[in-house]
């Protein structure tokens, strides 16, 4: 069986092309794409509007979500709103955090995204126990009373992880989180125990068994069904001793890393190692294109020449960027330098893709006094295709072998009616988006998930098994 869509106007090949008609087998992958085609066929679904292959979500932290529109307040910096996020963080059990993860993801999908990175490091119990282990005295929620590991137990919040991301219908790189220190050369803190391993050998121990647990429940087939994968993190070089970074080079497939978001992280590095946050990554041998760094944003020009010249992944972040005083990198110089630009949306400050492409564009004018920095061509492929390269997921691209992954933009809205070809990626919304389509299905229709129903429902359920007042 094959599943058939119409595009009035669609992105193909880096070009508008019009009447486009999309194929996908019963695996949800792209067998056939056709231009030119007038009119839908009976069998095929119409989409009207502007369509663009989905957009990738190359960084989130699904819990930060919790947080929107309660930070604000008092001012602060990122390191105070740094400790109202470990707050939130020490509510999550895995039944919870599936709970609010179904939620978030289901919130991305409607917001034009349909494949995320999920930056992960709440790993443990509160007291840095793993799931499956065993449990202090009096508590028999999980593990064994004999301390051995119960293997269905383990990786338990990566679990509810990848379940929330399969109900929802959104493809997951779980990038599972190596965090061993609190600071340079400083122990983690109470709030932050359950995210550590104690050693970088137990952080590659635990990571190969997620690795293969993940093989086994949640196989990768083809392109358009296959919905989980694992990668991996290094949280910063506040979080992973520059000793141990070498061992992240024995790793298949993507690494991330935060990198140089905050000045005070690039001082601290300097007193510790003499060089900057780039500079030791670089020296560890894993700045390679197989890395990505998340906002990259208080660069030496020194820094640009590695990154570029490693043609490494740049995950820029501008809602939460902004929403954090971080600060606006240098996208345009990274670019230029040979790095391949992407887009997360980190603590979900808001989940719209195209506010996020827009403030690409919005810092990088603020900053340099110019407009047109990067094209709207440019964008789109940073969306798309920069972020399926940071993640290596099969999508990115309305083309045969990829997954039949798409999102469909209002032409005719009040934001959007007037916007010629591919300039409405400056001019639209989330609230443009009219259908999201991932492995050939539908997902959200008009903001409604077709399968969970009503997201904001899905909300008011998450806050309160956080017992947070939503």
């Amino acid at each position: 069986m094959s599943t058939r869509y119409w595009c009035e106007t669609a992105w193909v090949d880096r070009a508008v092309a019009h009447g486009v008609l999309l194929t996908a087998d019963d695996t949800g992958t792209l067998t056939a794409v056709e231009t030119g085609i007038d009119t839908a066929p009976s069998d095929a679904e119409a989409v009207p509007g502007f369509t663009l292959p989905s957009a990738v979500n190359a960084h989130s932290h699904a819990f930060h979500r919790m947080l929107r529109g309660r930070t604000h307040g008092d001012g602060g910096t990122f390191w105070t709103w740094r400790e109202v996020m470990y707050s939130v963080a020490a509510k999550l059990e895995p039944k919870t955090y599936e709970t609010v993860a179904r939620a978030v993801f289901a919130e991305m999908l409607a917001g034009g995204y349909t494949s995320v990175g999920e930056f992960h490091y709440v790993h443990h119990a509160q007291d840095g126990t793993p799931y499956g282990s065993e449990r202090p005295r009096g508590d028999a929620s999980e593990g064994t009373a004999d301390g051995t590991v119960d293997a269905a137990r383990a990786h338990a919040m990566e679990r509810a992880l990848a379940r929330a991301a399969a109900s929802a219908g959104i493809r997951i790189r779980l990038l599972d989180t190596c965090y061993l220190t609190g600071a340079i050369d400083a122990e983690l803190s109470a709030e932050q125990a359950r995210f550590g391993d104690g050693t970088i050998d137990g952080f590659m121990d635990r990571h190969a068994g997620l690795t293969e647990a993940f093989a086994e429940e949640f196989p990768v087939n083809a392109p358009g069904e296959s919905f989980v994968h694992v990668g991996a993190a290094i949280h910063s070089i506040r979080a992973v001793p520059a000793a141990n970074l070498p061992r992240f080079a024995e790793l298949d497939g993507p690494v991330h890393v935060h990198l140089s978001e905050q000045p005070a992280e690039n001082e601290a590095c300097q007193a510790a190692y003499g060089a900057s946050p780039t500079e030791v990554l670089g020296r560890s041998g894993v700045v390679t294109d197989r890395l990505s760094a998340v906002h990259a944003t208080h660069l030496s020009e020194e820094d640009i020449a590695i990154l570029g010249g490693s043609r490494a992944s740049i995950v820029m972040c501008p809602c939460t960027e902004a929403d954090l005083a971080d600060g606006i990198g240098p996208a345009r110089e990274l670019a230029d330098a040979g790095a391949v630009i992407s887009l997360g949306s980190d603590q979900h400050v808001v989940l719209d893709a195209l506010r996020e492409t827009q403030g690409l564009e919005a810092g990088e004018r603020l900053r340099s006094g110019q407009r047109g920095r990067f094209s709207p061509a440019e964008l789109i492929t940073a969306l798309t295709e920069g972020g399926a390269r940071s993640l290596d997921l099969p999508v990115g691209a309305l083309e045969v072998g990829k997954a039949c992954d798409f999102v469909a933009l209002r032409t005719d809205s009040m934001r959007t009616i007037g916007s010629l070809d591919e300039q409405i990626i400056l001019t639209a919304t989330s609230a443009d988006v009219s259908l999201t389509v991932s492995g050939g299905r539908v997902r959200v229709r008009d903001g409604v998930h077709a399968e969970l129903g009503d997201i904001s429902a899905l909300y008011a359920e998450a806050f309160a098994a956080l017992e947070m007042e939503g």
